[in-house]
């Protein structure tokens, strides 16, 4: 699978732009602030059906402008697909694939799978576990549909499990009420977890090959789920149920459910040590992109399609060997690449665009 073209209009700097994109690695180069991330961004959200960047839609539309629209069409093994996403200032937006209106994000996850790094995606190591939290969640929402509806209702109960910890005035009261939410809340979270779980698994031995290779065999990546570790769906419902009832006390006082996959984070540690608190950012940039590259191989086992690879500004801070490592790593994947500058020789199928003043031209073509 890859990109076949891209058309925005009215989005972010962007009057009107049309590329057609090439099958391996795509790098836009120019100076900052031309245009160059807010490109990325329009193909993310094509994707997730949110930015990476902003929760308000209208700031993705030109400034003085009502509407902007971007138009995607994604060669996929066997057929073409067309995503259409419609942003308005009202902040609302609608969604067309093939044509054809969805009603649902949940729709949408999936059809182009994206893996996208970007500086602020650092924080899935250096940042709170929300941050890694988040990363697992949109992960397995596109490699998992039933995933995304799986959190919309964890949501929701959890919504209604805290907001009768809060109201109920009286202890005795709650023993009475808090049951019916404990079941159905274990119940939804136990299948999170047990996604989460297996996601980890998953994609801890390639992060692990792959940040071996890039650094030479220098550096040791491990990545382990920090949370309830059991093996079925039904030994980890029994665990968060008890858990409910033997945190109810505090939770009553707290006034909010501490225990759940909204409470789990993810270790990772390069040579034993836990880099969220000791690594260089050298190291946790590093071993961002090594799990990057980690879950390009998860999606295209899983969906048996190549994923989008977006990349914005990642080899600042690579000297040139890790560079090369690196590169060597994405060369079969449609990869879009953004830099200050570039020149490196590229594979057949690849192709260096100049991007200034939401402009974007060919430079050159492998």
């Amino acid at each position: 699978m890859y990109i076949k073209s891209v058309k925005l209009e009215n989005f972010r700097n962007y009057k009107a732009c049309e590329v057609e994109l090439f099958p391996y690695l795509n790098v836009f180069v120019g100076s900052n602030a031309q245009g160059k991330t807010n490109f990325l961004e329009s193909i993310y959200l094509s994707s997730i059906g949110k930015s990476p960047k902003t929760s308000k839609e209208k700031d993705l539309i030109k400034w003085n402008e009502k509407n902007a629209k971007i138009d995607i069409v994604v060669k996929k093994e066997f057929f073409e697909e067309e995503i259409e996403i419609f942003l308005r200032s009202d902040n609302k937006k609608s969604i067309k694939i093939n044509g054809i209106n969805i009603r649902k994000i949940g729709d949408l996850i999936g059809e182009l799978p994206v893996v996208y790094f970007a500086p602020d995606e650092i924080g899935l190591i250096k940042d709170g576990p929300s941050f890694r939290r988040r990363f697992m969640d949109i992960d397995i929402s596109q490699l998992n549909k039933n995933y995304f509806y799986l959190l919309c209702k964890y949501e929701k109960l959890l919504s209604e499990r805290n907001k009768l910890l809060k109201q109920t005035r009286n202890y005795e009261n709650l023993l009475d009420t808090i049951d019916l939410w404990d079941v159905q809340l274990s119940d939804t979270a136990s299948k999170i977890i047990y996604c989460r779980l297996d996601f980890i698994e998953k994609i801890q031995n390639p992060a692990k090959e792959t940040h071996s290779r890039i650094t030479d065999n220098k550096e040791d990546l491990v990545i382990s789920y920090q949370g309830i570790n059991l093996k079925s769906i039904n030994e980890i419902k029994e665990r968060l149920y008890k858990s409910y009832k033997e945190k109810l006390k505090s939770d009553y006082e707290l006034g909010f459910t501490s225990v759940g996959p909204h409470r789990d984070d993810i270790e990772i540690k390069i040579n034993g040590i836990d880099i969220r608190n000791f690594g260089s950012q050298g190291q946790q940039r590093l071993a961002t992109l090594s799990i990057k590259i980690a879950e390009l191989s998860l999606f295209e086992n899983k969906l048996k399609e190549k994923p989008i690879l977006l990349l914005d500004d990642v080899l600042s801070e690579l000297d040139t060997k890790r560079c090369k490592n690196f590169l060597d790593e994405i060369k079969s994947y449609q990869t879009i690449l953004t830099t200050t500058k570039f020149s490196r020789k590229l594979e057949s199928g690849s192709a260096i665009f100049n991007v200034k003043n939401a402009v974007i031209t060919k430079q050159k073509i492998f």
